[in-house]
């Protein structure tokens, strides 16, 4: 059973705010448990909250988020900064992947309109005349290619039916 969508916003509510800060911290600790156990990784959690506790929540201890935190120091900067994304990376590199689905989709949408292009002409609805020079002559770039695959699969028809 799905959850229904929950509207992120401040909760002005102080004990509502609690409750669901206490429920939030724990789901959060159960998760990151969940990870080292499922992935075999080393993981802490601090959460600090400067309305509720005076002291951070730490998993799975002081001492253990101590020592994982000083192992991540020793590492050198280039295996270290490997990985790691700010925000203005995270939204860098998402506006990149986004950028390159797109002309993936443009692309795609452009062969789209060509083909239809190609086979209205090929209908005779006379759709070639209002087109310019060179969305014509991409549409005969594809059609020479269509006749070339169909050329093709002719050659591999006739090779079987021979064998």
């Amino acid at each position: 059973m799905s959850r229904k969508k929950m509207k992120l916003a401040y909760i002005t509510n102080d004990t509502k705010r609690k409750t669901t800060y206490k429920k939030r911290t724990n789901g959060l600790v159960k998760k990151v448990r969940e990870l080292t156990t499922l992935c075999e990784i080393e993981a802490c959690a601090i959460i600090h909250s400067p309305d509720f506790d005076s002291q951070p929540k730490v998993w799975p201890s002081h001492a253990g988020a101590q020592q994982l935190l000083s192992e991540f120091k020793k590492l050198p900067h280039s295996i270290r900064n490997n990985k790691m994304v700010n925000q203005e990376r995270f939204l860098e590199q998402s506006i990149a992947k986004a950028t390159q689905q797109l002309k993936k989709r443009r692309k795609e949408n452009r062969q789209k309109d060509l083909k239809k292009f190609m086979f209205q002409g090929l209908s005779g609805k006379g759709i070639l005349q209002s087109m310019n020079a060179m969305d014509l002559n991409e549409v005969g770039l594809l059609v020479e290619q269509n006749l070339k695959d169909i050329d093709k699969r002719v050659r591999v028809l006739i090779n079987e039916s021979r064998s």
